[in-house]
């Protein structure tokens, strides 16, 4: 499967792709995430036939095309230094949830420390979550892959509990993505190509660049099963499956 900015996705018959607009449906009226934290969805990947509206996880797809990312802090980074302080980052947009009218957010912990593929050019890291009071947390699990034009951002979104299926899934999800020649990390050219104001720490961190050319935090900390399930949203299962 071809995707915009040279992505191919090669799920052979592990997992099925739900495309944007179905994507968007599933995140915001099904799991109950603010429409705008899921504006740039480009799809999601489900697991064999499983529903999106059973208790599966899933993985939002989406584009970021902040530029070239130069991965030389890689090695250097203190990752609970780095946990600390999106903590507290996190706690200071709760603020905003809270007024938005949705749960605010603890960021508990590494559920899966950071690890980058320097080789490979894949970097992946997992997230602890609790929203408000609810009695199950959340599993965040990102996975970026870095090319000449930014990331493609992978990102599980699923019950803490899932944690083991998601581990034995990520071999597979790692390995079925690649970009077109021409669109690799290694196809970088040095003074012609937009290179990211951010490196692996600010990947890991969710820093991005506002207009102002000041760093923020993209609180983009999705999460699972918010609302009862109306009929409309069994009718868009059934069109995904095709049986509509």
């Amino acid at each position: 499967m071809n995707l915009p900015n040279g992505v191919n996705l090669d799920l052979k018959d592990k997992f099925y792709f739900v495309n944007a607009e179905d994507a968007r449906v599933v995140l915001a009226e099904a799991w109950g995430n603010p429409p705008e934290s899921v504006s740039d969805a480009a799809g999601m990947i489900f697991p064999g036939k499983a529903s999106p509206l059973a208790e599966t996880w899933g993985i939002e797809l989406r584009p970021d095309l902040i530029g070239y990312v130069n991965d030389e802090d890689a090695a250097s980074i203190d990752y609970n230094e780095l946990l600390a302080s999106m903590k507290s980052d996190t706690q200071a947009g709760n603020e905003e949830r809270t007024k938005a009218g949705y749960q605010p957010i603890t960021l508990i912990g590494w559920a899966q420390p950071p690890k980058y593929d320097a080789e490979n050019k894949r970097l992946y890291w997992a997230k602890e979550l609790k929203f408000g009071s609810d009695a199950k947390n959340t599993l965040n699990y990102d996975v970026r892959f870095l090319n000449r034009d930014g990331v493609l951002v992978m990102s599980y979104i699923a019950s803490i509990d899932q944690l083991p299926a998601v581990n034995s899934s990520l071999p597979d999800v790692l390995s079925s993505v690649s970009f077109e020649p021409g669109k690799r990390y290694s196809d970088f050219v040095p003074g012609a190509d937009k290179v990211a104001a951010v490196g692996i720490g600010g990947l890991i961190a969710g820093k991005v660049v506002a207009k102002t050319g000041l760093f923020l935090v993209a609180l983009a900390l999705l999460k699972k099963f918010g609302i009862v399930l109306l009929l409309p949203l069994a009718w868009v299962w059934r069109k995904i499956r095709g049986t509509a």
